[in-house]
């Protein structure tokens, strides 16, 4: 299982322009589908008088999660190559909107896919590309007595204690990478007195 994927720190923009027409392309990293309906209605807001407002994202460390949208542009010319940019460098958790001012000369529809893969490839290019790991919650109740096994195993698999509470017995919760989550949870249930809550 990779408990690994790719997707951006901050926000960046772009910029691509051809006989006329100017793409503006901006690429945003976001979280839920609830937040990209926010963003998408605020740029529509900024950019009313454009042309066309399209956009592509891709959400879910799986990177299964995503949608195109031409708003308006030829069926497959906008918001696919957007997508293939987001495939080709193999983001998620992220939306490219491009907004296009109509120069007044037609593309056509060679054209207008390169524009937009370039627009949203000038937007990625810009921004910076960032590793994160997928991590699991885990919390374990125990007695004070067996802190020392737990120790070792904290150490065993490097850990990272996320909340911790000391009183009449212990409660700890911990990130774990995906991949060795399954793992983990086994060896602290085959310590007896140990509880996976």
């Amino acid at each position: 299982m990779p408990d690994k994927f790719n997707t951006i720190s901050s926000p960046s923009e772009g910029i691509y322009k051809d006989k006329g027409s100017k793409f503006l392309s901006f690429a945003i990293p976001v979280k839920d589908e609830e937040a990209i309906k926010d963003i998408l209605e605020t740029y529509r807001k900024k950019y009313h008088d454009a042309r066309h407002v399209c956009y592509a994202y891709m959400l879910g460390e799986e990177r299964n999660d995503f949608r195109a949208n031409d708003d308006g542009e030829p069926s497959g010319t906008a918001g696919r190559p957007i997508l293939g940019q987001i495939n080709s460098f193999e983001l998620t958790n992220i939306l490219i909107i491009v907004v296009r001012y109509f120069g007044g000369i037609l593309l056509g529809t060679g054209g207008l896919v390169t524009a937009y893969k370039e627009a949203a490839a000038d937007a990625i290019r810009n921004a910076k590309i960032i590793e994160k790991t997928i991590v699991l919650p885990l919390s374990i109740h125990f007695s004070y007595e067996l802190m020392s096994e737990v120790s070792r195993l904290i150490k065993e698999f490097d850990l990272k204690i996320t909340d911790q509470k000391f009183e009449i017995a212990c409660d700890m919760t911990f990130a774990i990478p995906k991949s060795i989550f399954e793992n983990v949870k086994d060896r602290f249930k085959n310590i007896y007195g140990i509880e996976i809550i």
